[in-house]
């Protein structure tokens, strides 16, 4: 009976002292994301979950077949505030930056390409909440958009 008492005190005790020195996840980690945009205008991803302080690895895929001239895409973070249209309306004026208008309304980005290509960039996920991503190719913000949400 005492030998038994003493294996479950010794496993009571190093249980104990495993849960004390457990590591927390770290929400450094790194996340790689892959969203595509088509020749109908449109993500196949609404919705993008990642932790606060997250390293973000985002693969952008043209999987249409139109050039960038015509149907260009990029994947374009924005900070939370800003006003999606007027953010849009000023990028059209910016052809020259691939549409990415001078600012901080832009938190990360990727390069503007066309049918066949992809382009991924690295960014660290901002505060927790929500934020809006799009596509901000003159037109195409209306129906290229989603929510990245930052836990």
């Amino acid at each position: 009976m005492n030998i038994i008492l003493s294996v479950l005190m010794l496993l009571f005790v190093s249980n104990t002292a495993i849960s004390n020195n457990e590591v927390p996840v770290s929400s450094n980690d790194k996340v790689e994301i892959t969203i595509e945009g088509t020749d109908q205008m449109k993500f196949n991803l609404s919705e993008i979950k990642v932790k606060e302080g997250d390293t973000i690895v985002l693969t952008l895929k043209h999987v249409g077949q139109l050039p960038k001239a015509a149907m260009g895409h990029n994947w374009v973070l924005l900070a939370q505030g800003t006003d999606v249209a007027t953010y849009a309306t000023k990028a059209i004026r910016a052809r020259d930056t691939e549409y990415i208008p001078e600012g901080d309304e832009a938190i990360a980005y990727t390069s503007l390409i066309g049918g066949g290509e992809e382009t991924t960039i690295e960014f660290t996920a901002p505060a927790a909440g929500e934020y809006t991503f799009i596509c901000s190719f003159p037109g195409h913000y209306a129906l290229m958009q989603g929510k990245l949400i930052v836990e």
